[in-house]
């Protein structure tokens, strides 16, 4: 059921996805081409933001926080499952695995590496301080347009 706070949440989750996508392109090595990725993780954003967060609000201040903090929790690790699958199938289609369990296993070996170049504070503190932000603005939507 579409409502303000579902809404809010994904146009709050979409705009941290997006910010944050600019903080993570210098991170990754020189020449890297990115490609699809503010649109992937935007729409990532997007999702989360409607999907997860939207249908938890409306119950206090607290689990507002939790709820934001988890929304960008639950972004962040499908945008690296996403990317690293991406990844995988663009090393595959260079005939770099020698099976397909080796390739699907390199999925998440490739998302953890990602998840160890972004796992810097200037990455993680706009991460934390927009899903808290995002889950307020949810939770604010949910009391205004009931």
């Amino acid at each position: 059921m579409p409502t303000g706070a579902r809404l809010t949440a994904a146009i709050c989750l979409g705009l941290v996805a997006f910010f944050v996508s600019f903080l993570v392109m210098p991170l990754m090595p020189e020449g890297t081409d990115f490609g699809y990725f503010v649109h992937v993780n935007v729409a990532l954003g997007l999702l989360c933001g409607w999907i997860f967060m939207g249908k938890r609000v409306g119950r206090g201040l607290v689990p507002a926080i939790n709820n934001g903090i988890t929304g960008m929790a639950v972004m962040v690790l499908w945008a690296l499952f996403i990317q690293g699958a991406w990844e995988m199938f663009r090393l595959a289609m260079r005939h770099r695995y020698d099976g397909p369990f080796e390739a699907l296993s390199a999925i998440f070996v490739i998302a953890l590496d990602y998840f160890f170049v972004i796992a810097v504070p200037s990455v993680l503190v706009p991460l934390a301080v927009g899903g808290i932000l995002a889950g307020l603005a949810a939770e604010n939507a949910s009391r205004r347009w009931r």
